[in-house]
């Protein structure tokens, strides 16, 4: 018998007087020790089976059909008091953010301690335990991090110490909800192989929650793929990565960047995912707008499940199922920047130091190197890839780049003169623009995204009246592929894609010579990140922009890049064409780091077993 099972799960919510299905009779089985993946793009329903699952169903929303079985028990009928009580001790929960998750407040123990009182464990059990449990999720000095606050741990630490909590209790269901969105390769592999050695050690059942899946077909047994509440695609894993069925699962693949082969444009989904309110008048295939290949049966009735293969199953036309891939992207080949071109930015041993007091009175000090005598060039015209693990000094020196820190030793050259003359910067705000990585907070939300667009242009030397602003966002539209539409939008109204494209906008209307651009597609969906990289790929060829990009995705670096820095520690390793390095690593950090990326081919053993994991000592 399954530990957990959906069957025709339906989940309702009530709009405007009227009832809207969130979630369209979902079905899938786990079973005890097994992992079951659910993928799709942010809103497709997939931590909304999470909230099934837990009762912490929004207020307007309520299963109206199915029914969900744990362990052989009606979990829709159960009392509310009844399944909180299954919570945590039979039924835990892994989230996305760990920072978020704890406590600021309060150590490690003490929240570790009142978790372990909540599932019934015994007070005179909890420290031995606790240090027991954090010891095999491999944390060194188990019993320093049960005094340390979160703030104190890194975010692959504090994600080991929610990992330890989960399983504490021995549970036969755990839900890890995005788990390793947003790190970097190598902490990511790291949380991975721990929650499959801890899954396995107590037979636990798993389901984990993706958008990538890639990753989700190296992790888990079976897969479903989500899309607007509906589930399109479900089955083995290597089945639904080798040979998937339904053009939503193609697109998806077709969306993720390649290590290895002919570098080819990213064929990127139309559009964006409806809305709750979009649902209502989609009767028959959700995905069918966005749709290169429906078929006139897909929008007027929803299409029943097909078998595909032993234990997969596909929801979509027969003639859509066999139509192949939604399109393949134009080669494009690796760009490369004459060694002559004159260098738009150069760093000659440059170091960034911190120093902090320490000791009674803080007559002690100390000194950290967040940089440590880098010396690099970029060439205008040129996209250059800064790679490395969180903490290893890449945002630094982008920071560095556009003037928000000041070198503590070194010289940072523009266009051959030096960063700084007389205590003020030379590269001014015209000249260079920092993209942010989160969208949502980096933009105004009162603003329309006309002001945003040319918020360079309302004051000061670049001042330009109401009109010759209208046309140069039209223009700016135009370049960042946005539709004319958009101008008079708020950023509440945008997609994530389409912000993300704003604030490249708003970065380009000051007319900049280069841009640093940290981090602007990490955890965005892979069709979303498509959208972004294509923008960043075009605006480059057209307009000769030099980019900085900064990122800890290796495939996206190498779709987008043609030289790479490798940054460990605060020190740049290794340095090259970007298919050189990938080709022929030659330092230790920099294979360690290709190996630590999910393969393209998912019967390829992964996560490796590394010699050592440097996120595993908690300071003294």
């Amino acid at each position: 018998m399954p530990v957990l099972s959906f069957d025709k799960v339906t989940v309702s919510a009530r709009m405007g007087g009227r009832s809207i299905d969130v979630l369209r009779e979902i079905s899938f089985d786990l079973d005890a020790g097994g992992i079951a993946g659910l993928v799709g793009e942010s809103g497709a329903g997939k931590s909304m089976i999470g909230r099934v699952i837990s009762g912490l169903l929004p207020d307007t929303f309520s299963v109206s059909a199915g029914e969900v079985t744990f362990d052989g028990i009606d979990l829709i009928a159960l009392p509310k008091a009844q399944r909180r009580a299954l919570l945590g001790r039979r039924i835990a929960f892994i989230p996305q953010e760990p920072l978020s998750a704890l406590n600021p407040v309060r150590s490690i123990g003490a929240q570790f301690s009142e978790h372990l009182r909540h599932i019934g464990i015994e007070r005179s059990r909890h420290r031995a335990l606790m240090i027991e449990r954090l010891t095999q999720v491999q944390l060194r000095n188990a019993e320093e991090a049960l005094v340390r606050y979160p703030h104190e741990l890194s975010g692959g630490q504090c994600q080991r110490v929610l990992i330890a909590m989960a399983f504490a209790g021995e549970p036969a269901l755990v839900v890890a909800d995005e788990p390793t969105t947003a790190l970097d390769v190598m902490t990511q592999a790291h949380i991975v192989r721990l929650i499959a050695e801890q899954q396995k050690l107590h037979g636990t059942a798993l389901l984990f929650i993706t958008h990538d899946l890639r990753l989700a077909g190296h992790v888990c047994d079976n897969v479903g793929v989500m899309y607007a509440g509906d589930m399109v695609e479900f089955g083995p894993a290597t089945a639904v990565l080798k040979a998937p069925s339904h053009p939503y699962t193609r697109s998806l693949l077709a969306a993720i960047p390649e290590l290895t082969g002919e570098r080819r444009k990213l064929p990127a989904l139309s559009d964006h995912m409806p809305g709750l309110a979009g649902f209502a008048g989609l009767a028959g295939c959700r995905f069918a707008p966005r749709c290169a290949v429906k078929d006139p049966a897909c929008a007027g009735t929803r299409l029943p499940s097909r078998s595909v293969g032993p234990g997969h199953w596909v929801r979509c036309a027969a003639a859509c199922a066999r139509a192949g891939a939604e399109g393949v992207g134009e080669a494009i080949g690796f760009d490369s920047v004459a060694a002559e071109a004159p260098a738009a930015v150069s760093f000659e041993n440059v170091r960034l130091s911190y120093h902090a007091s320490r000791g009674f009175l803080g007559l002690r000090r100390s000194r950290f190197d967040a940089v440590k005598n880098a010396s690099f060039s970029v060439r205008q015209g040129e996209i250059l890839g800064i790679v490395g693990e969180s903490g290893s000094g890449k945002t630094s020196v982008g920071r560095l780049i556009v003037g928000l820190e000041k070198p503590s030793a070194g010289t940072i050259l523009i266009d051959g003169k030096p960063r700084i003359a007389g205590g003020a910067a030379l590269l001014t705000s015209r000249d260079t623009q920092l993209i942010f990585q989160d969208p949502q907070s980096a933009l105004n939300p009162r603003r329309s995204v006309l002001r945003l667009l040319t918020q360079a242009l309302e004051v000061g030397e670049n001042f330009a009246p109401e009109a010759q602003r209208r046309g140069a966002a039209q223009a700016l539209l135009r370049d960042t592929g946005l539709p004319p539409d958009c101008l008079e939008r708020f950023p509440s109204q945008l997609s994530g894609g389409q912000r993300q494209r704003v604030n490249i906008g708003r970065a380009l209307g000051a007319k900049p010579r280069l841009i640093v651009a940290d981090e602007i597609v990490s955890g965005l969906d892979v069709s979303v990140q498509a959208h972004v990289l294509n923008c960043l790929l075009d605006l480059n060829r057209k307009h000769g922009l030099t980019i900085v990009f900064i990122s800890h995705d290796l495939a996206v670096v190498r779709y987008l890049c043609s030289r790479i820095l490798m940054m460990h520690a605060g020190e740049i390793v290794e340095e090259g064409a970007t298919e050189a390095v990938f080709a022929n690593p030659q330092h230790p950090y920099t294979k360690a780091l290709l190996e630590a990326v999910p393969p393209d081919d998912a019967d390829r053993v992964w996560p490796p077993v590394p010699a050592t994991d440097p996120t595993m000592s908690v300071p003294r």
